[in-house]
């Protein structure tokens, strides 16, 4: 039972809340984007090739899930992945997408 024991069902809940809101692509590009330092709206627009209006939309939503926090600046709002386990979690799960990439270009015909 292990790791399931340790949480309940509320948890389990929010759990798969999480990965339904990193499942889309345009949401995990907004997050990734703030892994390792904070961004801006509108830096993160420019640099994802979105609207503003639109990051600000997810934005709101990984909020609230806890996936990313807000840090006030001035007039503008700087987002970052704040937590430790998340960013833990997302930089493996990329290392681990990229390892495959680079196997699959040394296979023999890759």
């Amino acid at each position: 039972m292990g790791v399931r024991a340790r949480i309940g069902e509320d948890q389990v809940v929010e759990l798969a809340e999480m990965f339904r809101l990193m499942s889309d692509p345009t949401r995990l590009r907004i997050i990734l984007a703030s892994l390792d330092a904070p961004v801006s709206v509108g830096d993160m627009a420019d640099g994802l090739n979105l609207s503003a209006s639109l990051v600000s939309h997810h934005l709101r939503l990984l909020r609230a899930a806890r996936l990313l926090q807000a840090e006030r600046r001035g007039r503008q709002v700087f987002y970052v992945v704040g937590d430790s386990h998340i960013r833990s979690m997302l930089t493996d799960m990329v290392d681990h997408v990229a390892e495959g990439e680079v196997e699959a270009e040394a296979a023999p015909g890759g």
